[in-house]
């Protein structure tokens, strides 16, 4: 089972062998793929396009366009409900230690400094690895209380980046 919000709606989807229940009432639709991202739904002789905008899988949150709508869900499966019933919700969300690199390469640029604040998605550093530029963002919320590297530094995989 799992649990569906949107801003103003909560969806109790239950996948089985043929069919899938949205709050107990099966569920029936025609979905065709137009692209990896997009679909063409049909849901009671209506006519619906579907495109995923963003994923965010640590966080089992989604943005999708239906008709030119946006609309952000957040999905729960059964061990988040367990944990959010036993007052452990919190246990769910992650806390920013440190950002490790997640390959050997060369630092590029460094965004932030010691002391500053950063939110969930902003970007940290630039690690040149295999000849391609990865952005670094922060996993979470949190203030950096330490730079490890400087610009230009060789560093290994799993070597702390940034210290929050």
């Amino acid at each position: 089972m799992l649990q569906v919000k949107s801003a103003n709606a909560t969806w109790q989807v239950v996948l089985e062998k043929n069919q899938i229940l949205l709050n107990d009432t099966p569920f029936t639709w025609d979905l065709l793929p137009l692209s990896p991202t997009s679909f063409h739904i049909l849901k009671d002789g209506r006519s619906y396009t579907a495109e995923l905008l963003e994923s965010e899988p640590e966080s089992k949150t989604f943005k999708i366009k239906i008709n030119g709508k946006v609309h952000t869900l957040q999905v729960q499966d059964r061990m988040d409900l367990l944990l959010e019933s036993l007052g452990m919700g919190e246990a769910l969300s992650q806390k920013v230690n440190d950002i490790k690199a997640p390959m050997p390469g060369l630092i590029l640029d460094i965004k932030v400094t010691p002391g500053q604040e950063v939110k969930k998605g902003d970007p940290i550093l630039i690690l040149e690895a295999m000849k391609m530029e990865n952005i670094i963002k922060s996993p979470g919320d949190g203030v950096v209380r330490e730079v490890k590297v400087t610009v230009r530094q060789n560093v290994e995989k799993n070597q702390v980046l940034i210290v929050f």
